[in-house]
């Protein structure tokens, strides 16, 4: 995956070092089970620290579900998976009341999202109202339970998977489902040395049901998490920086190959992922180059290319890349 930047470098010293060295070693760690996506752990982590979601888009077999599992270990979070198929009902998502014959009463029982770190496996086999039911959660952080809400665990994370060659037994995410990932990352076949060190590994016994198994060691908790966030929604950003947002919006509404550009909602992702990054790279304020290194992973799955501009060839990613070209950076 080459859409992020692959090595955060710290600037300067603050009293938040300590913290941010903490996620550098997170990424050292996952990399002990997952090779050769190192941007796709940049990513995961900025999700993370922006109190956003990601969804993670790739063939079978490049990791996604290994990725996930290792960075809820490499930071001590409770994680849980979800398998989506065509019967999975919202009850199994979100719990449901149960009867229980002692007390005649109907508790209620928690489903898997009661979790921090929740894998939705190949979230686009669902129907609809059990991709609804996920929407609440991720957007509201909680669930409705027989008209009472119900929080979710903070922090909280959803990691969603999707394959994008098969599309017999799959339902089209809706927009606004889509709108509610912060980010989407792609996954990508890796290169022969990277796939012979993946080989190497389990050669040597690498279990991948088993992070444990690669070495990889808790070395931050919820609380860390939570104190990263805040550090994060702390990160300045300069008038003439927000202006570049806003003209690199506008500008995708305006592109002709493009049906529908991105919404105030995106230009305010793309200001949530540029903190994250620039807090992780030793930054007290986002530059230029922080909001360009997010622009892609955050923005490509909310523009909608023209159907003859897509008969073309031209993609979301061409695009952005243009109007990167073409809107003037503040110096």
């Amino acid at each position: 995956m080459t859409d992020l930047p692959t090595t955060p470098g710290a600037t300067g010293a603050t009293s938040t070092d300590e913290l941010r060295d903490a996620f550098t070693r997170v990424r050292a760690e996952v990399g002990k089970a997952v090779v050769g996506q190192e941007g796709a752990v940049s990513g995961m982590i900025v999700g993370l620290l922006a109190q956003g979601h990601v969804l993670l888009e790739g063939v079978p077999g490049v990791a996604k579900t290994l990725l996930v599992r290792s960075l809820a270990a490499a930071m001590s979070l409770d994680t849980k998976r979800i398998q989506f198929t065509p019967d999975l009902m919202p009850g199994d998502v979100t719990g449901s009341l149960v009867y229980d014959a002692s007390t005649g009463t109907f508790p209620f029982r928690e489903g898997p999202v009661f979790t921090n770190v929740l894998l939705a496996d190949e979230v686009n086999r669902t129907p609809p109202k059990t991709q609804s039911a996920l929407l609440e959660a991720m957007e509201e952080r909680q669930v409705s339970v027989d008209g009472s809400p119900k929080l979710l665990p903070d922090p909280f994370f959803v990691a969603a998977t999707m394959n994008p060659i098969e599309f017999e037994g799959t339902y089209t995410l809706p927009e606004a489902q889509l709108d509610r990932f912060l980010m989407k990352l792609t996954l990508d076949i890796p290169p022969r040395d990277v796939e012979w060190q993946v080989l190497r590994r389990h050669a040597d016994g690498f279990v991948p049901r088993d992070v444990r198994s690669a070495g990889i060691v808790p070395v931050v908790g919820a609380d860390q998490v939570l104190s990263a966030q805040r550090a994060v929604r702390a990160v300045g950003a300069r008038d003439d920086v927000l202006a570049y947002i806003v003209d690199l919006a506008r500008a995708t509404r305006q592109a002709p190959s493009v049906r529908v550009g991105v919404s105030p909602r995106g230009a305010t992702a793309l200001l949530a992922a540029a903190k994250a990054w620039a807090w992780l790279t030793g930054y007290d304020g986002i530059t230029p180059d922080h909001v360009q290194a997010m622009l892609l992973p955050v923005w490509r799955h909310r523009l909608r290319v023209a159907a003859d501009a897509e008969l073309e060839g031209v993609g979301a990613d061409g695009v952005l890349q243009q109007v990167l070209e073409q809107v003037r950076v503040p110096i």
